[in-house]
């Protein structure tokens, strides 16, 4: 793969803090390698601004290998940035060319308020998860892993929902900001295993009120969140999150 070095504008937005009125501001780097990775230009910038005196760009990351989802960037108006089923620290320089502007703004959306600069507070999905994204297991030993068989289906549907990193890029795709395609990956997961019954119907529902709560908006079913979700979880999650908490409300009457 040929490497080049390219001379970019960035167009970055830059919010002192939460109450504070934000705004782009460019930058021009020049020689940045086409083999750096998009966090790896940002570090570079950062220590040119620290430098000069000027207070560095904020930004979350955390691993750097598209595992903890934390490099929550919209980039040219796409979370994540232009490459599919991709993280922003697995995006390299070389998906640009020498010239472009490169507009990069944090996450939007009410349940994500603005940290600082690229930050959001993303905490919102830890509390729809606390709301009852929990299973109930006896102490002890461990059983054994085939003590409870799981059809190959379920298991791998499950196993497909799991993958979700909880980045929020669905949440900043969606015209709505809805959290469906997160919650519903979090449901699935547990709902297809047997060692999520307990707490089946209290589950959907109290997580469904707590997404509500926390203000995220409702799903019109653009398809946008399954596009741009850096694992590729499937909106077939957000249909089953409905069917559950159907079932969980006509159960709830029934009683």
């Amino acid at each position: 793969m040929e490497h080049y070095n390219m001379h970019l504008t960035l167009k970055v937005w830059r919010q002192p803090g939460t109450n504070a009125q934000g705004g782009f501001k460019s930058y021009e780097v020049d020689n940045i390698s086409s083999e750096m990775s998009f966090l790896e230009m940002f570090d570079v910038l950062n220590e040119r601004l620290i430098e000069e005196g000027e207070d560095p760009i904020a930004f979350d990351h955390d691993c750097r290998e598209g595992i903890c989802g934390a490099c929550s960037m919209v980039i040219d108006g796409k979370p994540h940035g232009p490459w599919a089923k991709n993280t922003t620290c697995q995006l390299h320089m070389r998906a640009f060319q020498d010239g472009d502007t490169i507009i990069v703004e944090p996450w939007r959306a009410k349940a994500f308020p603005v940290i600082k600069d690229l930050m959001v507070d993303r905490s919102a999905f830890d509390r729809v998860i606390q709301a009852g994204g929990y299973i109930s297991v006896n102490t002890g030993n461990a059983a054994d892993a085939n003590a409870i068989p799981i059809d190959k289906k379920s298991a791998d549907d499950a196993f497909a929902a799991a993958a979700c990193i909880g980045c929020g890029a669905c949440v900043a795709a969606c015209k709505n900001s809805s959290a469906m395609l997160f919650a519903g990956a979090k449901v699935s997961q547990l709902a297809l295993l047997p060692q999520g019954d307990p707490e089946r119907s209290t589950r959907v529902i109290e997580m469904v009120a707590q997404m509500d709560k926390e203000g995220f908006g409702s799903c019109t079913a653009t398809g946008a969140c399954e596009a741009t979700c850096p694992k590729g979880i499937s909106i077939t999650n957000i249909a089953r999150l409905n069917k559950e908490y159907l079932r969980a409300v006509l159960t709830s009457e029934e009683a």
